[in-house]
């Protein structure tokens, strides 16, 4: 049997999914997509569930894609599913809210921005990294894009550098930035607090609060998973990644 990458557990309201894949960081693998939409749907279908927290083991959150899988199988499916994935967080009728510490690139930065409330550690580090391998981010465009500033989104979409999570608060990626060793508590609370609210009133409110992001993916989700894919199996990009890989093993 594969090994689980995504697990779950209820307590207290919230419904809290854990990303756990070591051998890839946390990669957007096929695996990790699949249980990650299970573990979601299992949430929102909890009558005992308020919040969702997605949060990760070790000290990557995300690396964003599975480069392996994406230079063997290509990335037509693994991108409509990424795009469905920030759909589905974007709609549910809970409120999500991600964890962030450590390391977060690329497509995992999608699943932040889709989040409702996304908390990090000050000393986290962002990049969006695309632009280095000859590719974009186009799929995560659709909600990172949305959540931050115009200024922001240029300056950290085409340099690929490295940003902290107390810039990512100031560029509007992320709700909050606090120390790390204040991140657990600052997360309880907000878990904590909108628990507080009836499903009702959740479900209604962040309908309201995310019908222009709903349009948005729905408008360009298709046009932007078929450009990514395009840009994955173009010869620019599978020598930029199988360059990367190479690094990563020696």
């Amino acid at each position: 049997m594969t090994d689980e990458l995504v697990h779950y557990g209820v307590a207290d309201a919230v419904a809290t999914i854990t990303l756990d894949s070591p051998h890839n960081r946390n990669a957007l693998s096929a695996q990790l997509v699949g249980e990650l939409f299970e573990r979601l749907e299992r949430a929102e279908a909890d009558d005992d569930v308020r919040v969702v927290l997605v949060r990760q083991e070790g000290k990557v959150f995300c690396s964003g894609a599975d480069l392996s899988e994406a230079t063997t199988v290509g990335m037509a499916e693994g991108a409509r599913r990424i795009v469905e994935l920030q759909r589905l967080i974007v709609t549910m009728a809970k409120p999500v809210v991600t964890r962030v510490s450590g390391a977060v690139r690329a497509g995992g930065i999608g699943i932040v921005a889709a989040s409702d409330v996304a908390i990090s550690a000050d000393d986290a580090t962002y990049a969006l990294t695309e632009v280095k391998l000859g590719l974009a981010a186009a799929i995560i465009s659709l909600t990172v894009h949305a959540r931050m500033s115009p200024r922001a989104s240029s300056l950290t979409t085409l340099g690929g550098e490295l940003f902290t999570g107390a810039q990512a608060a100031d560029y509007g990626l992320v709700t909050r930035a606090v120390p790390a060793d204040e991140l657990d508590a600052a997360v309880a609370g907000v878990c904590a607090q909108l628990a507080t609210g009836a499903p009702q009133g959740l479900r209604e409110s962040k309908q309201i609060l995310n019908r222009d992001l709903v349009k948005r993916i729905d408008e360009y989700g298709a046009e932007m998973a078929s450009l990514s894919a395009h840009l994955f199996a173009s010869d620019e990009a599978r020598e930029a990644m199988t360059a990367f890989l190479d690094r990563k093993k020696s």
